[in-house]
């Protein structure tokens, strides 16, 4: 297979919200300190939608998110986008910390790795596409800023989880996407060290995880290699960076400087 990479630029101009949307406020939420440019996609976790629902609006379990769509594509608006939602908890993208404060969150209903994880509707996977582009409409989000929970809290979170489209999200503008021929070269994994361990770590540190290069492949090292893998690669989950997944990686970088 040829290298294809996927990383179109959203067109200027407001875009309207998805009909339909469902006001269920949540009072969950704090005072932004700046414009948001991350998008952070979850999967809630939990049994039901109504039981996801029910603690994102709690003001004890003090959660949140800014939109949650259900599997049937019902869209309910919880936080307002210039509000800060309550949804990445401790988390890290590209430098950034207190990723809440510069991010839209999005849950989706899906039981997750506990209660019986399961491939995302076709219904909710269309209206979470009606909605991003209303989103990127009034906010300045780079394709390199949509991610997963599992991407700026690996160390917590796995969600939304290797079933989860960015491939398809990519095809419609929205992310990025790459699948080249897999580069020469032998695996490298824990306990490994040396200048490819060293170009590794960069690069995963220049797509925006907490992982500084040290030339050593750590347990560290392993955890971002699988969170990686479980968003560009999520054919194989194993924290091993064989060729495939290193050329994934650079292709991916390339993609986003190009966007």
């Amino acid at each position: 297979m040829g290298c294809m990479t996927l990383d179109k630029t959203v067109a200027s101009g407001p875009v309207a919200d998805p009909p339909g949307i469902i006001d269920a406020p949540s009072p969950n939420f704090d005072v932004r300190t700046g414009p948001p440019d991350i998008l952070v996609v979850h999967y809630t976790g939990m049994q039901t939608a109504a039981a996801a629902l029910a603690r994102l609006r709690d003001p004890v379990a003090k959660v949140s998110s800014h939109y949650m769509i259900d599997e049937d594509g019902r869209i309910f608006r919880l936080v307002p986008e210039e509000r800060r939602a309550h949804h990445a908890g401790v988390s890290f993208w590209k430098g950034e910390r207190d990723v809440n404060s510069r991010s839209v969150g999005i849950e989706l209903v899906n039981p997750g790795d506990e209660f019986g994880y399961r491939p995302f509707p076709d219904a909710q996977i269309a209206a979470l596409l009606t909605l991003i582009p209303a989103i990127r409409s009034r906010w300045s989000i780079p394709n390199g800023n949509i991610v997963g929970h599992s991407d700026v809290a690996p160390e917590r979170k796995i969600d939304p989880d290797f079933l989860f489209p960015w491939k398809r999200l990519a095809e419609a503008g929205h992310g990025l996407w790459a699948e080249p021929p897999p580069a020469p070269g032998a695996p490298i994994a824990e306990g490994e060290s040396g200048a490819a361990v060293f170009a590794l770590q960069a690069g995963l540190t220049r797509l925006g995880y907490d992982c500084a290069p040290s030339g050593t492949f750590d347990a560290r090292t392993t955890l971002i290699v699988k969170t990686f893998q479980r968003h560009w690669r999520p054919a194989v989950v194993d924290g091993i960076a064989d060729g495939e997944t290193r050329a994934r990686l650079i292709a991916v970088l390339r993609a986003g400087a190009e966007g």
